[in-house]
């Protein structure tokens, strides 16, 4: 490449571009929200987080109090928005 053929402004924004794109943050799905109509139900019907927890390890989703707490935190108070046709009795 010789020097009169570089661009340093096209060079930085491309950069930026694959910056950006490295920097964009990836989510993945939780093991839990498979089973959101269901731990959204047994909320709302008093169960507490130990008994959800105890709930998923008799399906084999092993999980710690935190991980359930902070996925109901999350997805309890939008559930209904989420998951309109899960949450119907």
């Amino acid at each position: 490449m010789s020097q009169s053929s570089f661009d340093p402004i096209a060079e930085s924004a491309r950069l930026r571009k694959i910056t950006a794109a490295r920097r964009k943050t990836k989510y993945r799905r939780s093991r839990l929200d498979r089973y959101a109509g269901e731990l959204i139900q047994l909320r709302k019907a008093g169960a507490t987080i130990a008994e959800l927890q105890r709930w998923l390890r008799e399906r084999r989703v092993v999980v710690v109090h935190a991980t359930v707490a902070r996925w109901m935190k999350r997805h309890a108070a939008g559930g209904a928005e989420q998951w309109p046709n899960l949450l119907t009795l």
